[in-house]
């Protein structure tokens, strides 16, 4: 790869307005450096992949941007305001990134569209006619809108996680974290869930996810970012990572990803 070609993939975040600034991020489990030096600019409208061996910091840089975790040192700003440390302003501005994790969170005892609509009444002081409104839509969106009235445990694995991608859609995010979102699923409910992703996605929604499925990092991502032992080692474009990669370290995990 030449060199201007190095340049223009890992500047391609720059042609779009800047949504999600990290500035020189760190953060320590004990004497554990889990995130060194991250910087990371995503522009609204991208969808931003990080891959990574188990380990890398990759669910850690997730949590860090919406204070899940918080950070040592550095800055994380969203839409040109810095993240506060606690309080109603975090709570606010937590509101305005929606996440999705491995696990899918739903309240059990609340049904799929309360689960979708509890977030809009209680943070954006929502009517409940308005919220049922816009949650059924989402809950159509996402292909499970015939379930509306059940619980989570009656559901599968893969419309649980429909539901909480929905859930996070609810809250009008500006942007959202997907944090391992099929690794929890059988093999067959990952596609139903990586289809929502894939749509929103061309919608044009601005995503930061962290998945191992590689097969969206190709059709899917703007940039690929790869991550090993707290630092990012590659950003790159999914055509020039996954031909040619740089690092030893992203060609053996390539090596291991790819041939199942």
């Amino acid at each position: 790869m030449t060199e201007p070609e190095s340049r223009s993939a890992t500047s391609a975040s720059t042609t779009r307005e800047p949504l999600i600034v990290l500035d020189a991020v760190n953060k320590w489990f004990g004497d554990l450096h889990v995130l060194q030096d991250i910087n990371m600019t995503v522009g609204k409208g991208e969808v931003v992949v990080v891959i990574g061996p188990s380990g890398s910091g990759k669910s850690t840089l997730c949590r860090a941007i919406n204070r899940l975790e918080t950070i040592d040192k550095g800055t994380i700003t969203l839409d040109g305001q810095k993240l506060p440390e606690e309080g109603k302003q975090l709570a606010a501005l937590r509101a305005e990134v929606g996440m999705v994790f491995q696990s899918f969170n739903l309240f059990a005892h609340k049904s799929i569209l309360e689960n979708v609509t509890l977030g809009p009444i209680k943070v954006r002081g929502k009517s409940k006619s308005d919220a049922e409104k816009r949650g059924r839509e989402l809950l159509d969106r996402v292909g499970v809108a015939h379930q509306a009235a059940k619980y989570p445990a009656q559901l599968s694995g893969g419309q649980q996680q429909r539901v909480a991608i929905a859930r996070a859609l609810a809250m009008d995010p500006k942007a959202m974290l997907f944090d391992e979102p099929t690794s929890a699923l059988d093999p067959e409910m990952i596609k139903e869930v990586l289809d929502v992703m894939v749509d929103l996605a061309k919608g044009g929604m601005t995503m930061i996810v962290v998945t191992h499925e590689m097969g969206f990092a190709r059709t899917a991502a703007d940039r690929v970012i790869f991550m090993s032992e707290g630092a990012i080692v590659e950003e790159t474009t999914p055509e020039e990572f996954f031909t040619t990669p740089r690092s030893d370290r992203a060609k053996e995990l390539l090596r291991k990803r790819l041939k199942h």
